[in-house]
């Protein structure tokens, strides 16, 4: 039996669970691009580092709905000024099922998991 996020084994943990991230982009992209990244993808959602590497969040396509229009306004604002799933992340040792109660609460399909440095080591997806 494969242990998952919505019913994780007891003593699974976030590591256990976590794949590589696939798509992550600088906070400094701007939300036009992004929505580009994520349409050619067909990804649900992109990983966004800071300017020193650290996870700043996670985008998903919900967050980039009310920029579809497309006005000059997205092809002049950076991921980092728009609102996006930020802090807390989920961290490898953490149990499995104190993750998934998170992502419940928070209402979360995906969560980052960072190391202790807060680089991005792998996501969390239910």
């Amino acid at each position: 039996m494969t242990a998952t996020v919505e019913r994780p084994a007891t003593s699974a943990t976030v590591g256990d669970l976590m794949k590589r991230p696939e798509l992550q982009i600088s906070d400094d992209v701007m939300v036009d691009t992004a929505m580009d990244i994520l349409q050619s993808s067909g990804a649900d959602h992109l990983l966004v580092r800071d300017d020193a590497g650290r996870c700043a969040g996670l985008l998903t396509r919900l967050h980039l709905a009310p920029f579809q229009a497309r006005s000059w306004y997205t092809e002049r604002t950076p991921v980092r000024d728009i609102v996006l799933d930020r802090a807390p992340f989920a961290t490898a040792g953490m149990p499995a099922a104190d993750a998934a109660a998170a992502m419940r609460a928070r209402g979360l399909d995906a969560w980052p998991v960072v190391d202790q440095d807060g680089h991005v080591i792998g996501l969390l997806s239910s």
